[in-house]
């Protein structure tokens, strides 16, 4: 599967590959979605959450009626009854009481099954926690919702035992090993196709360290010292002058 806009970096030729990470995201969200529950993805910066959440999500049932929610800052419950009126497409102006608020939500939220994506969940603290799973127990809500986050999500769902008793399906991402290296990173771009397998682990042991967003990057400038010097393969040569540009 190719991927049209790549997350980290434009980075043509860019593919998304199946690694296990992603295997297990793809079944573990099918059976939140199917139970309509909630689930946390959560692990450090540049493994491949967003990108994966985002494919598996895509390859839903059509019809699938899916929300995405992004916090940049720190929400109080106000702030997510906004975002939430915003990403539903409900029309008119957001109610001023946060009950009369809260019935319009719930109504809406009542009125075909639905899942929310909320990405970046390591800034919500408990309050707002703790109103995705007002939301959620509403009896005629009909919601799935998928939280994506740093360890700073999980950090904070398990200190909210009425939120985490309810999660469904925790799944935690983690570097690539260095056989996964091997294995997934030729599929990852041309650039990385007939690499010396050697050169691929020299590569991840001085510079993306397992880390998808560091292998975005150091492809970018790999292609770049590609096209400069004329090569047609990667050497170590080569990428010693792509790593300075990462240090």
């Amino acid at each position: 599967m190719t991927a049209a806009t790549y997350q980290y970096v434009d980075l043509p030729d860019a593919s998304v590959v199946t690694t296990r990470a992603l295997l297990t995201a793809r079944e573990n969200i099918h059976d939140t979605v199917a139970a309509r529950a909630m689930m946390c993805i959560h692990g450090g910066a540049g493994f491949g959450k967003t990108l994966a959440v985002n494919t598996c999500l895509h390859a839903l049932e059509p019809g699938e009626d899916v929300r995405k929610i992004t916090f940049r800052a720190r929400p109080t419950a106000r702030a997510v009854r906004y975002e939430l009126f915003t990403a539903l497409d409900l029309a008119g102006e957001p109610p001023r009481h946060p009950s009369e608020f809260d019935r319009l939500l719930k109504t809406a939220l009542a009125e075909r099954p639905r899942t929310f994506l909320v990405d970046e969940a390591q800034w919500l603290n408990g309050e707002a926690f703790e109103y995705f799973r007002y939301l959620w127990d509403e009896p005629s809500t009909q919601l799935a919702i998928i939280f994506v986050g740093g360890a700073g999500c999980h950090t904070v769902l398990r200190r909210e035992p009425m939120l985490s008793s309810r999660v469904f399906i925790w799944q935690q991402f983690t570097r690539l090993t260095p056989d996964e290296v091997l294995e997934v990173i030729p599929l990852f771009h041309p650039v990385w196709a007939d690499a010396d397998p050697d050169d691929i682990t020299f590569a991840d042991s001085h510079a993306a360290h397992g880390n998808f967003r560091a292998w975005a990057q150091l492809t970018a400038h790999t292609r770049t010292a590609l096209a400069r010097t004329g090569r047609s393969r990667v050497d170590q040569e080569l990428l010693r002058w792509a790593f300075s540009r990462l240090a």
